[in-house]
């Protein structure tokens, strides 16, 4: 850890100034009463660290979307943080998802998600739009300008989506989903910072101009890592699968390393000029927490109104 408070030093001397960073993170909707403690407490602790917003996964089930809609209510009364809820094109007519999104608008929800989805039928399976429904992402981000004037978030692949035929064509939807009113993209997460800055700049020659904020995933499980890097596509580098070799009951151990190359990354980002970061938190403070921290993050100072 004192590595990376060298490291950011260096780069304040080389820079003359490297700002604190912007952050925002991401929870789920719980599935059960524990991970709805451990969402519920890490909400409490990150929020103290003034997030530009927190975000709520969606899922296509009926009753995930129910309980993201409770996630999305109780942080609307209970946090002064902007929330930004999913949205996606999967399982369900464009009539319900309209609903949902003035239903948003009347909580007093200013951003949303704009996604297309994961097939519902299992690893594999191809994406098949609702009949009824939003055919893809950008389809969706139409329309819910037309509902209100949303805040929108995309989704952008650093590595390319697992699912499109070439560079050309993923970047080209990425476009498409600017020039049909996104506001910003988050990237898939990814652990190959050059990958990132290559895709910035072809974004740039494509005639990208909106924010890109790099999704950034710090490693609890590398067992759970390579399963969710499978579906995305994302590269996990030989380093990286090294330095968690012989981990697997030493958890601890773990965290530590974890925290150390999140603030690698992060810090080796802020070098290139990049500083929102978007952090994947699966309903966890602690790795997320730690590594704010080392970035010169600090939680703020309970008013006397709050107290009060």
């Amino acid at each position: 850890m004192a590595n990376n408070f060298q490291l950011r030093d260096r780069l304040i001397e080389r820079s003359g100034t490297l700002k604190t960073p912007e952050v925002s993170f991401e929870f789920f909707p719980p599935s059960t009463e524990a991970i709805e403690r451990s969402l519920w407490n890490s909400v409490s602790r990150l929020e103290t660290l003034s997030p530009k917003f927190m975000s709520v996964t969606y899922g296509a089930d009926g009753s995930t979307r129910e309980r993201t809609h409770s996630v999305i209510k109780k942080l609307q009364e209970t946090t002064s943080t902007p929330v930004m809820p999913h949205l996606t094109c999967v399982n369900a007519p464009r009539d319900e998802i309209d609903q949902i999104a003035r239903e948003y608008a009347e909580m007093g929800v200013t951003k949303i998600m704009a996604l297309r989805g994961d097939p519902t039928t299992g690893a594999g399976e191809v994406y098949q739009p609702h009949p009824q429904g939003y055919d893809y992402a950008v389809d969706l981000v139409k329309g819910l300008k037309s509902i209100a004037d949303f805040e929108i978030g995309v989704a952008a692949y650093p590595e390319v989506h697992p699912e499109a035929p070439s560079p050309h064509f993923d970047l080209q939807n990425l476009k498409a989903k600017f020039d049909a009113g996104a506001d910003f993209a988050i990237t898939q997460f990814f652990f190959d910072t050059d990958a990132f800055l290559s895709f910035r700049d072809r974004c740039l020659l494509a005639g990208i101009d909106k924010p890109l904020i790099p999704g950034i995933l710090p490693v609890t499980n590398f067992a759970t890592l390579t399963r969710f890097a499978k579906a995305c596509g994302t590269h996990l580098p030989s380093w990286l699968k090294k330095a968690f070799e012989g981990l697997d009951e030493s958890p601890e151990t773990r965290q530590l390393i974890a925290a150390n190359i999140a603030i690698e990354q992060v810090l080796s980002l802020q070098a290139e000029g990049v500083n929102q970061f978007h952090f994947y938190s699966l309903n966890r403070a602690e790795l997320c927490f730690a590594v704010c921290h080392a970035l010169g993050l600090r939680p703020r100072l309970t008013t006397a109104v709050e107290n009060a």
